[in-house]
């Protein structure tokens, strides 16, 4: 498993996004994505701060239903 690194909320939507998940709604500092999958939708929220806690990132893919793999991958 590779060792998720600290990086910002926006580095981390930017990633969501490659793997298909939408923004659909932001409240503050925390945006919400959402993705369309054939059991129904997976909804995650980012706090959009400067440094994500590697323990905040590891609990929004747990949301996404994203493998910290698949993660990296789709990091620029």
């Amino acid at each position: 498993m590779p060792r998720l690194r600290r990086i910002s909320g926006r580095e981390a939507i930017q990633a969501l996004e490659q793997l298909g998940f939408r923004q659909v709604r932001q409240r503050g500092s925390h945006v919400v994505l959402k993705k369309e999958t054939p059991e129904g939708d997976i909804g995650c929220v980012v706090p959009l701060h400067r440094e994500l806690a590697v323990g905040t990132l590891r609990g929004i893919l747990r949301q996404a239903r994203v493998t910290p793999d698949e993660f990296m991958e789709n990091l620029r």
